[in-house]
């Protein structure tokens, strides 16, 4: 059972403003909430509604083995805290706290850096390949969708469970990362063709907005510029596609 208080209370974690002041968040979908379930994540409580309940039987009774609170809710009261129109009738809410290395203690040769990435469908893809070519750093910049955006997470596919991820990174972050050693490595249509650019020490890898291009204190630091050559007629290419070329080009 579930109070009136309680489902305004989580029905209201599908806005930013209090998946931030509350530390949580919501996920939708039976893959996704797989996905939360097996990672470092705390799942606080897990949603069902009696058709799913009755289509996912075996599932149902795996979980309730390792999760303290599973509630039934009505389809109506389900819609309340879901961001899809055609909801699978699963939903968990998951606590955004999660230990991690601090950002200047990592050791990995490779990350990537998000700049002003404004569309959730986007951003989550950009995870989702990072999370497929073992990219397990990701630094968001304070101007990009928040990562924990429903639609993010949707299509992130639930690699969000998987990385560590790093929000409102800024200028003096990364140049404390150029620092350590670390080169810039800026996506942009004036640089040089990807194919030709070998990477041999540590790199952040940045991947910009399509619209606006990198940002100014992007190209500020970046130490090289590297780009798809262009052979056909299109103004630009999607971002998240262009991440998936280069991405499988520099992890090789």
């Amino acid at each position: 059972m579930i109070t009136q208080r309680e489902l305004k209370y989580y029905s209201s974690l599908i806005v930013k403003k209090h998946r931030v002041q509350e530390q949580k968040f919501i996920v939708e979908g039976l893959k996704i909430v797989e996905e939360g379930l097996e990672s470092n994540f705390f799942c606080e409580a897990i949603f069902v509604t009696p058709l799913f309940i009755n289509s996912f039987p075996q599932f149902i009774n795996q979980i309730k083995k390792n999760t303290s609170r599973i509630i039934q809710l009505k389809s109506a009261e389900f819609q309340r805290i879901s961001d899809t129109r055609s909801p699978q009738g699963i939903a968990a809410v998951f606590n955004k706290s999660v230990a991690k290395k601090k950002l200047d203690e990592r050791k990995d040769n490779s990350l990537v850096f998000l700049d002003n990435i404004s569309d959730p469908g986007n951003l989550g893809t950009i995870l989702r390949t990072c999370d497929w070519f073992g990219i397990n750093a990701i630094l968001i910049s304070n101007q990009s969708v928040e990562y924990l955006n429903p639609k993010v997470i949707r299509s992130s596919m639930g690699s969000i469970f998987h990385l560590d991820i790093y929000e409102d990174i800024n200028f003096e972050e990364l140049k404390n990362l150029k620092k350590k050693g670390y080169k810039i490595i800026c996506t942009d249509l004036e640089g040089n063709d990807y194919k030709k650019f070998k990477i041999q020490d540590n790199f952040i890898i940045t991947f910009s907005n399509e619209s606006s291009g990198p940002s100014e204190f992007i190209k500020e630091l970046a130490t090289d510029f590297i780009t798809i050559p262009k052979k056909g007629k299109a103004e630009s290419l999607n971002v998240s596609s262009a991440a998936a070329i280069i991405l499988s080009e520099i992890t090789n």
